[in-house]
């Protein structure tokens, strides 16, 4: 008999029955494919024999059965909005004309509800025009492609505007900026409401990064020289390899063979942060890993991870996941199994 797969076995027992069972991706005319790709790829896709969660997912429209696309095509979707009432997360893509248009009644109060019983809105791109029309903006930090943020500010004042990030998630609403970080927004949602080894399974399916931290640049300030490959590659699939090394800009700028400053340069251009917050982000993304699939005392995690010690551990986890360690570990593990300290 073949081995169970590795998710299924290291997933506490019900996570997947108790958490984002319910998902759906809401359309208006002009909605853009890809962004509409993005959501069903993630949700809509059956990985159960992976041990992965499966989806109730489906996908309703918000302006009559026949829509638009941004493509020039045309999709049938069923008009149903009633399916949003018990929904754990609504999706809205981007569209064409979201910055200026208006949106039916109906389906901004059926974001408001959601919002209000505490399921999560998340939109992608420009969609993130119909959650400010629906009110949800108000008072909360949100973001959007770098081209329209000035035009959301305008829009939803009393929004807090991030223009320079890939997602905020503010109080159930999250926000995505352009293309590619709506997949970022997804699978960190998935992180948080199911844990890493769902998230990294679904990201290894669709071969993208696990997990790329919100606050990263949407873009780089200035244009790279042309080069056959990126020029950090190697470095950070080194770093990778070696989270639990102590390691100094100066070493891995001659790892890449350029001075510290170009190398500094380079990376921030080519990752959207620097050495030091990548390496810091990547290690508590293992820290999670292990504390959700091993029995590693906190100590040994901390070492293991990179931090050095238990005080260091706790205090950057604390900063980046808003939690502690061991309370991150009780809320992702078997409640039956007995806890390391």
């Amino acid at each position: 008999m073949a081995a169970l797969p590795y998710y299924r076995n290291i997933l506490p027992r019900g996570i997947v029955d108790a958490m984002l069972r319910n998902v759906v991706t809401v359309l208006l005319n002009g909605v853009h494919p890809f962004e509409l790709g993005v959501v069903c790829e993630i949700f809509g896709l059956d990985r159960g024999d992976e041990g992965l969660p499966v989806y109730d997912f489906a996908v309703v429209s918000a302006e009559g059965r026949e829509l638009t696309t941004h493509a020039g095509f045309r999709v049938l979707v069923d008009p149903d909005l009633d399916r949003l009432e018990d929904a754990d997360m609504i999706a809205v893509p981007a569209g064409d004309t979201y910055v200026e248009r208006d949106y039916p009644p109906e389906l901004l109060a059926a974001l408001r509800r959601a919002v209000d019983r505490g399921a999560t809105v998340l939109s992608v791109c420009s969609g993130v025009f119909v959650l400010g029309a629906a009110g949800l903006l108000d008072g909360r930090r949100c973001t959007a492609h770098w081209r329209h943020t000035e035009a959301l500010s305008r829009r939803y004042p009393e929004a807090r505007v991030e223009p320079d990030v890939l997602y905020v998630d503010d109080s159930g609403v999250i926000t995505s900026a352009g293309t590619a970080s709506g997949i970022d927004a997804c699978l960190h949602l998935v992180r948080k409401e199911q844990g890493s080894a769902v998230a990294n399974g679904i990201a290894r399916r669709m071969v993208v990064p696990p997990h790329r931290e919100g606050g990263q640049a949407q873009y780089v300030d200035r244009p790279l020289p042309r080069a056959k490959s990126d020029t950090v590659a190697g470095v950070l699939s080194w770093m990778e390899r070696h989270l639990d090394r102590e390691v100094t800009v100066e070493e891995l700028a001659a790892r890449a063979h350029m001075s510290p400053r170009t190398f500094a340069r380079r990376f921030q251009q080519e990752t959207g942060t620097t050495p030091y917050r990548w390496l810091l982000g990547q290690r508590v993304l293992l820290a999670r890993e292990l504390l959700e699939a091993t029995d590693g005392t906190i100590d040994s995690i901390a070492v293991r991870a990179g931090f050095g010690n238990a005080a260091t551990f706790r205090h950057h986890f604390a900063r980046w996941v808003g939690t502690t360690p061991q309370a991150y570990r009780r809320a992702f593990r078997d409640p039956g199994r007995e806890l390391s300290a």
